[in-house]
């Protein structure tokens, strides 16, 4: 038996805008999307002999088919031809649940990532991340990982220039989203403020965290905090610390904001932290 060892790590949208509803009943995104160091531990088992398996710490995770990080070796071992002669996944768990950081497309993306550095690189890293669409939307994003610009329901990725290095605190208010619910939601509003895609991509290029965080935006973060204040005040904590930018990720409910320094950084961790428990210092990577 062989085992082998990934990190999963979350992401953070720096830009979110939804086109419309698709043919195929997916909604069109667009967006500028970001790993950062908080992260899931993925160990795997091969050639244990046994029926497949998975465990996990963290409870409400499904252990079956029905899990992200097991439909990925599925896809995986199907695609390849490779019999693993059993396997067994082990998950320890960081990143929330319905927290918009993507927490279960991380784990699927780090099994193929594993897996495909495991068996020689029979895939290319482009290869995988079309390989991942199969799983889910933001899959192939973490496949990729980094600074990325999104597109379509996910499917269509293209690296960007790295971010440029800062701070970055994460926090987690004590409700979830439900994305289903959130897109009918949108469906039915007028977006007032969309993001400016090529904008970002332009100061990303430019290694100007300033300008980063003058276009960071996402056209979901006002129709969750119209229902629920702690986005805004998580916002408002954020912002009196010293960030330069504050907003939501993906479909919430957890809120990022932009540092220049670790001193206003810790600042905002450490009061945000007395009140939310899911809170963290993290960084791009």
């Amino acid at each position: 038996m062989t085992t082998i060892f990934e990190k999963a790590y979350a992401k953070i949208n720096l830009t979110l805008d939804v086109l419309g509803l698709r043919d195929d009943g997916y909604h069109a995104l667009k967006s500028v999307m970001q790993t950062v160091s908080l992260c899931d531990d993925i160990e795997i088992d091969l050639g244990t002999g046994q029926p497949w398996c998975l465990k996990c710490d963290a409870p409400g995770v499904p252990l079956d088919a029905r899990n992200l990080a097991w439909k990925a070796a599925k896809v995986f071992f199907e695609a390849t031809g490779i019999d693993p002669d059993g396997i067994g996944i082990r998950m320890e768990k960081r990143i929330p649940s319905q927290a918009g950081l993507g927490g279960g497309s991380s784990d699927a993306a780090a099994v193929f990532k594993a897996l495909n550095r495991h068996y020689g690189m029979p895939m290319s890293v482009e290869a995988l991340a079309e390989l991942s669409a199969k799983v889910g939307s933001d899959v192939p994003f973490c496949v990729l990982g980094g600074t990325v610009m999104v597109e379509g329901r996910g499917e269509f990725v293209r690296k960007l220039p790295d971010m440029p290095d800062c701070h970055i605190v994460i926090c987690k208010p004590d409700f979830p989203v439900s994305t289903p619910e959130l897109y009918r939601k949108i469906d039915q509003c007028v977006i007032e403020k969309r993001p400016d895609n090529d904008a970002m991509e332009a100061a990303i290029a430019a290694g100007d965290l300033r300008a980063v965080a003058q276009n960071v935006h996402n056209v979901f973060d006002p129709v969750v905090a119209a229902e629920h204040p702690q986005i805004d005040h998580i916002k408002s904590v954020a912002a009196q610390c010293g960030a330069l930018a504050q907003q939501m990720s993906g479909s919430g409910s957890a809120t990022f904001a932009i540092f220049p320094d670790a001193q206003s950084a810790n600042a905002a961790y450490n009061t945000l932290k007395a009140t939310y428990a899911l809170t963290w210092l993290t960084r791009p990577v």
